[in-house]
Order: C-alpha cells, then sequence, then structure tokens
C-alpha cells in the first residue's frame, strides 16, 4: 500500500496556470482529494491556502495533508504533511516542511530558501543533521511549484507533446529537474459533471512503484484555475485513481460542461 503514499505526494504537487499576470487563486482555497486503489477507497489528500508573513515577508501558508483511511489503514497507514511559505507576489519558496508517517518508515524535514545567498538549508530533524544545496533563481518546493506553474504558464505557452521543466527541491537527495509533457485537451466526467481538461504526463522513475517513465496521467481543469481534477497511474502491480472530491474558495468560476 505504500503506493497510496506516492500519489498522495503527487497530489500535493502538480499543476498548471490559465493566464500570465492573473492570480489562478487565493487565501481561502480548499481543496479534496479522493484516492482508490483497485476496489479500496484508500486515502484523501487535501490542500488549505492562508495568507501569513514570514520574516515581515508576506506570503502564502499552504498546507497539504494525506493520510489513508477505513479499511486500507488497516493493511498500511500513511500520514503526510507538507508545508510551504512561498512569497505572495514572486512565488518564490521560503520555507518547506515535509513530516511523513508511511507505515512506520518516517521522516521530518525543514528546508530554508535563502535567495540572497544561493543556497538552501535542509534540517534532517530525525537524523539530527544539516546539508546545504546551491540553488537558482527558479527553484521550487513540491509544494510552491503547484501554484508558481499555477499562475506563470498560459494555455499559449503550450505545446503538445513537449514538456515543462522546473528545478525543485524538497529532499536531501538536492535539486533536480521536474519534467511534465503536456498531451493536449480531453473532457473529463466527475462527480460535478464533464470538465474540459489539460492532459499531462509527468516523469516518474520506472522500476519498484511505477511500470515505466509515463506510467502517470494527469488532468487540470482548463479554466483559470488549472485545479487537478483527475491522476492515473500504472504500478508495478495493479493501478491507482484519484479524482478531485471537493473544493471551496475557487478564485474563478469553475467550469462544468452543461449538455
Amino acid at each position: 500500500m505504500k503506493k497510496i503514499s506516492i500519489i498522495l505526494f503527487l497530489f500535493l504537487g502538480i499543476s498548471l496556470n490559465g493566464q500570465k499576470n492573473h492570480t489562478a487563486f487565493k487565501s481561502g482555497e480548499w481543496l479534496k482529494f479522493r484516492i482508490h486503489y483497485g476496489f479500496l477507497n484508500a486515502s484523501y489528500a487535501t490542500l488549505q491556502v492562508k495568507s501569513k508573513e514570514l520574516d515581515s515577508i508576506p506570503v502564502y501558508h499552504v498546507v497539504g495533508h494525506g493520510e489513508t483511511t477505513g479499511v486500507a489503514s488497516w493493511f498500511f497507514k500513511v500520514d503526510d504533511t507538507y508545508e510551504s511559505y512561498f512569497g505572495r507576489w514572486d512565488g518564490r519558496p521560503y520555507k518547506f516542511v515535509r513530516k511523513i508517517d508511511e507505515g512506520g518508515y518516517t521522516k521530518d524535514i525543514e528546508i530554508d530558501f535563502d535567495h540572497k545567498n544561493d543556497e538552501a538549508i535542509l534540517n534532517d530533524k530525525k537524523n539530527n543533521k544539516k546539508l546545504n544545496f546551491t540553488i537558482e533563481d527558479n527553484v521550487q518546493d513540491l509544494i510552491s511549484a503547484f501554484y508558481y506553474l499555477r499562475n506563470n504558464y498560459t494555455f499559449e505557452d503550450l505545446v503538445e507533446n513537449e514538456s515543462i521543466q522546473l528545478d525543485m527541491l524538497f529532499d536531501d537527495d538536492g535539486v533536480f529537474k521536474f519534467k511534465l509533457k503536456y498531451l493536449g485537451k480531453e473532457v473529463v466526467k466527475t462527480k460535478y459533471g464533464k470538465v474540459e481538461c489539460l492532459k499531462f504526463r509527468p516523469y516518474v522513475q520506472s522500476g519498484r512503484v511505477f511500470k515505466e517513465q509515463e506510467s502517470l496521467s494527469l488532468w487540470v481543469s482548463n479554466d483559470l484555475n488549472k485545479i487537478p481534477i483527475r491522476i492515473k497511474a500504472d504500478l508495478a502491480v495493479g493501478s491507482i485513481k484519484a479524482d478531485l472530491d471537493g473544493y471551496n474558495g475557487l478564485k474563478n468560476q469553475f467550469k462544468i460542461i452543461m449538455d
């Protein structure tokens, strides 16, 4: 059931925007996703946005939380929390928190981004160690990337079968290139009705969890919100699907196709 935690992780981290100089979200936005593994309603993940100040810097504070529920939690318990503090005006991350418990496997990490000195300091609280990484201006953490992309890419920027790349740092593995291929438009049936979506393929590591690099597909709403609607993955064993299950505080109209 550890595969469920992978999807929780992915749903806490990916999307795109619709119009430059137009914010796709606001303080108070809340999203909820329901995740299925086979016949099990395996888990839920949520994202919530609040406005705060961090060291006198106006920031958005976003908390992402995911956990297994019901029967699924009997087999493999997941309780993951991710937090990001990023600038309200520039979208740059200033602090990232990752606290996870996945079947007894735990991590407790904080990252402070020092943009003046082009470095990030990672504090591994569990193992009592600190690491320093050199960063560039475009670096993002797992959560801030979600919101940065929503506000900085237009539909006109997207070319079918071409990819977007972004530097990302959220763990002691260091900075890596996150890659997201655009596949075109597709209409998805949801609990709210039909939604026109932009379809993407995040590149993942093949092997232990996923069948191959292109095993994962992501659909986001083709409106000014650009929220995740569905994610599907072919795993080394079985498959998994997650769907938008609740929302509140959207800044823009959520477009539903009326038959």
